[in-house]
């Protein structure tokens, strides 16, 4: 008898076993379409042995695990280029935004301002003692500097932009870290009975993840179930904890900036990477470029242009005036001369005073041709489309690498769901092959039943 009664127990673990699998696999469709989910899968063992006087006789099956699959590398080589693709989407979305500022070439852009104020002064040359020639030499120097403040204010707007977007990607990092420190306290928790939480630590893979793509992290799993997670040496989450990262407010080369610190300290974050180091690039290096650039050229303008007027007569027989005002030599505050604006008369056109020299307005026109920029190698409207040209070069190479590295993440993540995601197919397959384990498992548990019942009631005769 007691074979009959370790069979049916046989049969009653075989049946609790696949019984698991069947549950495993329903879990795994489940959540087909979950992200940063990983399939799971039932290790079956044999139980212990038994031994009889008729030898060692198996004890049916047991449940020995169940397991998430993950392939490691795959996983450090989707973060890497998510770290890369975060840095350049950041900079094409940043680059395509200059762009678009510029907006060259079109009507009412500087190029086109600064066309506009050269043709005025070969307009004045025509009619050098015309005071409406004068009048439209102001009005066109007026919309050349109005060019000129607007880009340097639009570009002042875009690096403020891009300095609150550094308080809300801290904001973001810190409640991923806060996240992921959480589940570390669950997955202990969970973990110290020696099971393994899968879908706990598939959500907190799928938090790193996506804290790949703001900054440089690495991870270190920890023996009783938790993954701390640093940037550089620093760590951010260890354990339960987090060490909090704050966008601080400082001055930055005279310019009140954030600066990306640990919480309560003076100590600046390093290894940003991902999307802060497109970030940081595009508002400390890539916008102060160009804005260096446009303060080149309107030093440029002003300085040439006023070298040349004060050696003109205007109207009036005086010479020895600025056309634009010295006092401000930045794109940002460059203005005219007051005494220009308040009698444009004052333009002027003639290098010797007497009536009918246009001598300066032929030189003033002239002046768009000369190589007085760039260690004289350029002119002030080749220096301006250099840069425009440098300007469309940088921005298609942001895009380039953009598309490139999304191109290949995609590449890693296919490959990456190849190991670790679900297959609608397999698990179709795997829960008909655990159907008919179960379904076997319970035709044993018959068997042995009506065994016992045989022994048990149609053996010998009752109460002989």
């Amino acid at each position: 008898m007691p074979g009959l009664f370790q069979t049916l127990e046989i049969g009653k673990r075989a049946l609790l076993t696949h019984q698991v699998s069947l549950q495993t696999v329903g879990h795994n469709i489940a959540n087909v379409n979950t992200p940063g989910y990983t399939r799971q899968r039932v290790n079956i063992n044999s139980s212990l042995p038994e031994w009889t006087a008729n030898g060692v006789l198996g004890s049916g099956v047991q449940v020995d695990s169940i397991r998430h699959i993950r392939d490691l590398f795959l996983g450090e080589q989707y973060r890497e280029d998510a770290k890369s693709l975060g840095q350049w989407q950041y900079k094409s979305k940043l680059m395509t935004e200059i762009e678009s500022l510029f907006s060259e070439p079109n009507d009412n852009t500087l190029s086109h301002a600064l066309n506009k104020f050269w043709d005025s002064w070969s307009d004045l040359s025509t009619n050098p003692n015309s005071v409406s020639s004068r009048v439209a030499i102001v009005e066109q120097a007026n919309l050349l500097v109005n060019s000129f403040h607007d880009l340097a204010t639009r570009l002042d707007g875009l690096q403020s932009s891009i300095d609150r977007d550094l308080v809300g990607y801290t904001n973001e990092i810190n409640r991923l870290t806060k996240e992921i420190a959480s589940i570390n306290k669950l997955t202990r928790t969970v973990e110290l009975g020696g099971t393994q939480a899968n879908d706990l630590r598939d959500s907190r893979d799928f938090l790193i993840d996506q804290l790949a793509r703001y900054v440089d992290v690495t991870t270190a799993d920890q023996s009783n179930g938790e993954i701390n997670v640093m940037i550089g040496a620093m760590i951010l989450v260890d354990g339960g904890d987090v060490i909090e990262i704050s966008a601080d407010a400082v001055n930055i080369d005279g310019e009140l900036k954030h600066a990306l610190n640990w919480m309560g300290t003076t100590v600046q974050l390093k290894n940003s990477d991902g999307e802060l180091k497109g970030l940081f690039d595009s508002r400390d290096t890539t916008i102060p470029h160009y804005k260096d650039q446009l303060d080149e050229l309107a030093c440029a303008v002003i300085e040439q242009v006023n070298a040349l007027h004060r050696t003109g007569y205007g109207v009036d027989g005086v010479n020895g005036r600025n056309l634009f005002d010295t006092t401000y030599m930045s794109a940002a505050n460059m203005r005219l001369s007051l005494e220009i604006v308040n009698d444009p008369s004052r333009v002027a056109a003639s290098a010797s005073g007497e009536i009918g020299d246009n001598t300066i307005a032929l030189a003033m026109h002239d002046l768009r041709k000369q190589t007085v920029m760039s260690n004289g190698s350029s002119t002030m409207n080749d220096f301006y489309n250099s840069m425009i040209g440098r300007l469309g070069i940088e921005t298609r190479e942001a895009q380039s690498f953009s598309d490139s590295y999304t191109m290949l993440l995609e590449q890693v993540e296919q490959a990456r769901q190849s190991v670790q995601g679900v297959s609608l197919d397999e698990e179709i397959t795997n829960m008909v092959r655990h159907q008919h384990a179960y379904d076997a498992a319970a035709r044993v548990i018959t068997t042995m039943d009506q065994a016992l019942d045989t022994v048990i009631t149609r053996m010998g005769i009752v109460g002989r």
